[in-house]
Formats: C-alpha cells, sequence, structure tokens
C-alpha cells in the first residue's frame, strides 16, 4: 500500500482571497498562514504560472520562513509525475536541480487534491547545497535564447537582457550577462578557438553538456530558450544553469498532448548550444556524455520504477480528484506512456549520435 502523501494546509482569510480572485494575474502576494508537519507559520502567498491561472486547478507560490515553495497542479500532465521525475533525472545525472513532493494540499479545510511542492531556487537553494552564487537569472520567457533575435523570427532584440528577470546580485551583473551574450554571438568568433576559449573562461561547459542532454533526454522543446536559471558560480566566476518547469517532457508536450518521442533534436537548440557544439572537442564531449547516459541513466531500468513508484504513490488521490483535466484511465497509462518513450527516445538518440 502507498504511503499516504504529506498534508499541506493553506489558511487565507476572506479579503485576501478576494484579492487574489479580484485578479488572478497580479503577482501580488496576500497573507496567509501554513500548516504542515512542522507546525503552522505566517505566510504570504499569490497564483503562479502564465495561462495556467485561467484553469479550474491553479497553482501557488508560497514564502514561508525566508523560503519560496511552489505548489503546481500539473493540470495539464496527465501523469502529475513529469515535473518531478525530470528533476530526479537531472540530479542523477549531476546538475543540481530543485527538490520536489507531491502533497495534499488544502486550502481553508477544503481539498485541492494533488500539488506537486517545489523547492524554490534562490539562496537557501544554494545554501543547502554549499554552492557559492555571485548572481542568478531567471530566464522568463522565450527571449532568453542567448542570440541577437527573438526565437522564431527575424525581430532583433531591443535589449540583450530581455527574457530575464535577476533574482541575486548586484546591479553590475546584469551588464556582465548582456556582455557575454554579446560576445559568444560575434560573427567572426564563430567555431574558432578564441570562442571557446573565452567561453571556457566564462561558461562551466561540463554543466552545460549535463543540461543539455537532460532536455535533449526527456525532450523538453521550451526548455532551451526559457525555464531555466542561470548563476554566476562565486569561486570559479563560471556561469552555471538550473532546468525549471520541466511539466512538457517524457513524450508529452506542455498542454499535455502526445508530441511523440522525436521532437527535439539531438543538438538541442539556443544560440549558446549552436556556438558551444561547433567546436569539435566540445561536441566531443557531448557525444561521449549522452552514449554514457545511454548504458546508464537514461534507461528503462534506471527511470520507469522511479516514475512508478511517484505514480503509486498518488493514484488514491488523483482516483478522488473531481477537478482533474485528464480521465483516470488515461493518468493510469502514463507508466507504460513514458516506457515507450524511453523506448524510442533510446534508439533516436543512438541513431543521432553516428551524425555528431
Amino acid at each position: 500500500m502507498a504511503a499516504e502523501l504529506p498534508v499541506r494546509h493553506l489558511v487565507i482569510g476572506e479579503d485576501q482571497l478576494k484579492q487574489l480572485e479580484k485578479d488572478v494575474w497580479s503577482d501580488r502576494f496576500v497573507s496567509c498562514r501554513l500548516a504542515s508537519g512542522r507546525g503552522r507559520s505566517s505566510a504570504k502567498v499569490r497564483y503562479r504560472g502564465g495561462h495556467t491561472r485561467s484553469y479550474p486547478k491553479r497553482s501557488y507560490e508560497v514564502v514561508c520562513g525566508g523560503r519560496t515553495y511552489h505548489y503546481n497542479a500539473e493540470f495539464d500532465d496527465p501523469s502529475l509525475i513529469r515535473n518531478a521525475l525530470s528533476f530526479h533525472f537531472f540530479e542523477s545525472i549531476g546538475v543540481p536541480s530543485p527538490k520536489t513532493q507531491h502533497v495534499h494540499l488544502m486550502l481553508n479545510g477544503q481539498s485541492l487534491g494533488v500539488y506537486l511542492e517545489i523547492e524554490g531556487v534562490e539562496r537557501p537553494f544554494f545554501r543547502k547545497r554549499g554552492i557559492g552564487v555571485q548572481s542568478l537569472f531567471y530566464a522568463v520567457n522565450d527571449d532568453a535564447n542567448f542570440g541577437l533575435k527573438a526565437t522564431d523570427s527575424s525581430r532583433r532584440k531591443t535589449s540583450l537582457y530581455s527574457g530575464y528577470q535577476q533574482m541575486m546580485g548586484v546591479p553590475a551583473e546584469r551588464q556582465r550577462l548582456v556582455l557575454f551574450i554579446r560576445r559568444l554571438n560575434a560573427g567572426g568568433m564563430a567555431g574558432s578557438k578564441e570562442l571557446h576559449r573565452y567561453l571556457a573562461q566564462r561558461l562551466n561547459i561540463d554543466n552545460y553538456l549535463r543540461w543539455l542532454a537532460g532536455a535533449v533526454l526527456t525532450g523538453n522543446y521550451d526548455g532551451f530558450d526559457q525555464n531555466y536559471a542561470l548563476y554566476r558560480h562565486k569561486p570559479s566566476g563560471r556561469y552555471r544553469i538550473i532546468p525549471w518547469d520541466y511539466e512538457g517532457t517524457w513524450g508529452r508536450n506542455c498542454y499535455g498532448r502526445d508530441c511523440g518521442s522525436d521532437l527535439v533534436r539531438i543538438r538541442g537548440y539556443n544560440k549558446l548550444t549552436e556556438r558551444l557544439l561547433g567546436n569539435a572537442s566540445v561536441r566531443r564531449q557531448y557525444k561521449l556524455l549522452l552514449q554514457r547516459l545511454l548504458r546508464t541513466a537514461f534507461t528503462v531500468n534506471r527511470v520507469l520504477p522511479v516514475a512508478e513508484r511517484m505514480h503509486a504513490q498518488i493514484r488514491p488521490y488523483v482516483y478522488r480528484d473531481t477537478q482533474r483535466k485528464w480521465s483516470f484511465s488515461t493518468f493510469d497509462g502514463e507508466p507504460e506512456f513514458i516506457r515507450r518513450y524511453i523506448e524510442e527516445r533510446r534508439k533516436l538518440i543512438a541513431e543521432g549520435l553516428k551524425e555528431l
């Protein structure tokens, strides 16, 4: 029998709840209390997400005790586990990722059903992992493609900072990021030794390639131009990257639709990836990494038991959830859906490696 889910109680006063409902697109917090097995604490809450704020089952961002927790409804994902499974996978291949756990969320005594509690990427995230950090930026929209132009457009960006939101660091760190993007786009440097030396000085290439492999293997089409966190490591001064928002993965897009196993190419996307893989030694490094992951982390035997454990834990709660988008039979078929994706994706990557 699956273990019971941890319970989180959100207690929001009537006036504060009216403020939230008055404008669901507002990012203003209201006061609340958050109760869990650790006790009850004062907190603040707001709705989070983009198009998902119009859904009947919304997601929340809660700040409590100096830490941020995201409570994702995972409304579009018929399995409710894709984010959690993806972050678990990234951790297994050496990319620090947000901690997650499924919880039973209550609002003013009423059940909201299964939610995914996600650790915020902020100062406590780095402190807990012993990572020194100089600056932190969120890639909040698809202008964060490391290029000079907007994604899928000939429109030149008005600013190379477009697509980012600074979360940590002094103001000068913003100009440092802009300079990094400008230099990696310098025309004469494409594929050159000069560019490789510059990137090796400014970027942790091993971390970036592991992140790239994770995005390519899980099939997150939206993860290259947005939905990541970029931080500058304090001791080394090099940029590193952290995944975020991996609901549209393992064979489904961000709306939960079957998108096949071939949506994402083996080389990934965005200008930084293109520049890196233009170097033969980096390309070999990436190829060896993918070959190793096909033998180890990205196999049915390694991934599926994790998916099945998560699925079994939330199954009784999903059955009772009357606000779910997908049928229970679809939910029940998701472990098999993910298994097929892994098998198909492995074959596609193996074929792609021949031409990498």
